[in-house]
């Protein structure tokens, strides 16, 4: 693979032209496989690279040293962390120096983390002690070489806690400039099942309104179809707005209304609009990186790096199937 894997992501975010000399992975959408109303990329306009969220090999346990060297040796060039296993090794003693430098040395970039920081809540107490969170989160991702962490409904996704999105937009904007002392982008996450940011739509106008310069989100094939997003909002996400995107796949049955997170299955076999959404992505000129997340508890008695391997070949293998290797 010619892209310098190390070179991917900037610590600012993501570089706005494309990798020169890319092969592999950079490319453009084919008129073959357009549809005729479907937008046709420049050669090399977008990049894809492929990360491994650490949530999909939760289930082994393996610990944070041990996830780094599974996704490099199933083949990543990115990995996604979840910060409760970063603060864990931290709090044994690990060295989060020593594990930016290993991931530097496999050529890995830190392109997101996964945290549950409870900023985005009504009640002034609790959002002060989950911006708190947030901060913690965002130290310990810089210090490993993270660039971008989520910012999830988390505290205010249960029914009964409503969030107006103009407020939702200010705490936002609060969080994104918290980031900006760390060095690190807080990307708007939508969870389909929420009371608040269901919806890309939402996330959307929250971002927007917040009026941040660093404001993007964080889209999830899953969660989009649990909260009914379409896969022509994407349409509305340029390269600036989108940095990372969950990758996974879901089941006719159960249906959409009690499908839950452990449903979800490899990219490809189920019935999601990958390649709608892989395309959009593409005639937006976006660099992102595509990072497998997935819960299902079947998944979790795979060896590690089975798991992780599938996982990446399934990604690939989707890539493929829009015409966009």
């Amino acid at each position: 693979m010619s892209t310098n894997r190390r070179d991917f992501l900037t610590h600012g975010g993501i570089a706005a032209a494309a990798l020169a000399g890319a092969t592999s992975l950079a490319g453009r959408v084919s008129p073959a496989h357009a549809q005729p109303n479907e937008a046709v990329a420049s050669p090399r306009s977008y990049e894809f690279a492929y990360a491994l969220n650490t949530g999909t090999i939760r289930g082994q346990k393996l610990g944070l040293a041990a996830e780094i060297e599974t996704a490099a040796k199933a083949g990543y060039q990115a990995i996604e962390p979840w910060l409760d296993g970063i603060h864990k090794f931290a709090e044994a003693g690990g060295s989060l120096q020593d594990v930016r430098k290993r991931c530097a040395d496999l050529g890995l970039q830190v392109c997101s983390g996964i945290g549950f920081a409870a900023w985005i809540v009504n009640d002034d107490e609790q959002r002060r002690a989950g911006l708190e969170q947030m901060k913690r989160d965002m130290d310990a991702l810089a210090q490993i070489g993270g660039t971008h962490i989520a910012a999830s409904p988390a505290g205010a996704h249960r029914p009964g806690s409503p969030i107006e999105l103009d407020d939702a937009a200010q705490r936002y904007a609060v969080v994104c400039e918290l980031g900006r002392t760390l060095g690190i982008i807080p990307q708007l996450e939508i969870w389909g099942s929420s009371a608040n940011l269901s919806h890309g739509s939402q996330a959307l106008y929250v971002a927007a309104q917040s009026g941040h310069p660093d404001a993007c989100v964080l889209l999830d094939a899953y969660h989009m179809y649990k909260g009914g997003t379409p896969p022509a909002v994407l349409k509305l996400l340029g390269r600036q707005a989108t940095h990372c995107f969950h990758m996974n796949d879901y089941p006719a049955d159960p249906p959409r209304e009690t499908i839950a997170d452990g449903d979800r299955v490899w990219p490809g076999d189920g019935i999601a609009p990958l390649t709608k959404i892989l395309r959009h992505l593409a005639a937006n000129h976006c660099r992102v990186a595509l990072s497998v997340e997935l819960f299902n508890r079947d998944y979790w008695q795979l060896p590690a790096e089975e798991a992780a391997r599938t996982g990446l070949e399934k990604m690939r293998s989707a890539v493929a199937a829009a015409g966009l290797e």
